[in-house]
């Protein structure tokens, strides 16, 4: 269990790139959930599914926990483990880390996030929003807004998207701001796709690709973007440059307090 607690804080909470969404919905609920290291916010229109969502969360996290224990590869590895044996968080986590080629550990707030959202969608809820860790997966009857996060970043904070697509995945790598493992220099790669999951992954791949000359970099980072299946679209910022590829949502510009 300290092995996990270990990759997850290397991972996702000290957090390298990051997400923050509101929900343009009026009487939702709001709630944040905190177990160990996991950091949750979830939103929905429906308090029972609040409340299966933050029970599935623990209860996939500890499933996670166990597993792990008996199989600490699938915890270190840094290319893709499979969990033929494991359960399904594992598998799931296995699936989307090796479409991207990454170890499973990148894909692990992002399926906890999308696992959530099930569970709140087989409840009946219209609005199941999840943010774990930077990462979010949705399904909305109403738009949801993002905001990216990004440390010292001069857009940080100032740009966001306007998400009206669902399913979504939602998630933010970098290679410069935050502790977490990453071999790239991108200040932020921000991936779409239909699943949190398949996003958590190819955002880690993405950003180990993006450094060096810029210009270079970030047709590296768009080449390995648009080779993951199931990434619908990218936004990278590195050295004053930014890119997309794909279909991303509609770009939002955000003023600071002050500003």
């Amino acid at each position: 269990m300290r092995g996990l607690r270990r990759v997850l804080a290397k991972h996702r909470l000290s957090k390298e790139g990051n997400n923050q969404m509101t929900c343009t919905a009026k009487g939702f609920i709001k709630k944040v959930v905190s177990f160990k290291e996991t950091k949750c916010t979830i939103i929905s229109d429906k308090p029972e599914a609040v409340e299966v969502a933050e029970k599935t969360i623990i209860n996939h996290r500890k499933q996670l926990e166990a597993y792990t224990k008996t199989h600490p590869s699938f915890l270190y590895s840094l290319k893709p483990v499979a969990a033929d044996d494991g359960p399904y968080v594992a598998k799931l986590m296995a699936s989307a880390s090796a479409k991207a080629d990454v170890g499973p550990m990148a894909a692990v707030a992002g399926v906890l996030a999308d696992l959530a959202v099930e569970a709140m969608l087989s409840c009946g809820a219209k609005i199941a929003v999840v943010e774990n860790g930077g990462e979010v997966s949705a399904v909305s009857a109403t738009p949801v807004d993002v905001a990216l996060l990004a440390g010292d970043s001069p857009l940080s904070g100032c740009i966001g998207f306007r998400v009206e697509k669902f399913p979504v995945g939602i998630a933010t790598s970098s290679g410069v701001y935050g502790h977490a493992l990453s071999f790239g220099e991108a200040e932020t790669v921000t991936v779409f796709s239909g699943k949190a999951g398949l996003a958590d992954a190819a955002a880690t791949a993405i950003c180990n690709n993006v450094k060096g000359d810029p210009d270079q970099a970030i047709r590296n980072g768009i080449e390995k973007a648009l080779s993951i299946e199931g990434v619908g679209g990218v936004l990278i910022i590195y050295k004053g440059k930014v890119a997309v590829a794909g279909e991303i949502p509609k770009i939002l510009s955000i003023m600071k307090e002050g500003g």
